[in-house]
Formats: C-alpha cells, structure tokens, sequence
C-alpha cells in the first residue's frame, strides 16, 4: 500500500505583500483540493504574525505529491511566491499517527 505524504508549508510573507501572498494562496485552495490524488490541502494564518501563513497538502502517495507540482494552477504560483514570500517546504510520510487522544500511552496520564 502507498504511504500517503503529508507537505508542511510555512510562507512569511516579505514586507508590504501580506495581502497578495494572502490571495494568491488561497487562489491555490481549491484547484489543489480538486487533483485526483489530494486528499486535504488545508490554509492556515498566524494569529500573532498576520503575515505568516501554514499550507497542509495531504496526498495519496509521492506520485500525487509530485504530480500536484505539475499542475497547471501550481506551474503559475511557483515563480511569483518567491516575489512575495520566504518559504519553506516539509514533505513527510506517517510515522505514527493517532486517530485521538483516547490513543495515547496509559504512561502519558502520569505526566
């Protein structure tokens, strides 16, 4: 079975473009959500830091990962964030992933 990948994006967005690095991530929501192989592509902003923001793509596998880079709606995103925004891209696979707190170690209830 494929292991699902899970991309982690923080984007600060460089001095007076907040609200155009705002637009043109949430322009990406929901052509990334519609790929075949997305499971959740989910946008986040930084309460204290308005300009910051947190991107989750959840895909199938690698190959829908890779697939959403050549995408149409990200071939067009990819050259303008670095105008707007410093970033940093963290791609990773399931480890261990609980469903619920119910789930924890009965050890974690002593500390």
């Amino acid at each position: 079975m494929p292991e699902t990948v899970k991309v982690y994006a923080v984007l600060c967005a460089n001095d007076g473009r907040a609200e155009e690095l705002r637009a043109l991530l949430r322009w990406m929501v929901a052509p990334s959500r519609a790929e075949e192989g997305n499971l959740r592509y989910d946008l986040w902003q930084d309460i204290a830091k308005p300009g910051r923001f947190v991107l989750e793509g959840l895909y199938r596998d690698q190959a829908a990962a890779a697939a959403h880079k050549d995408s149409v709606h990200f071939r067009h995103y990819a050259p303008r964030i670095s105008d707007v925004a410093m970033h940093t891209v963290i791609p990773v696979i399931a480890l261990d992933v609980g469903k619920s707190d119910e789930e924890l170690p009965a050890i974690a209830s002593d500390l």
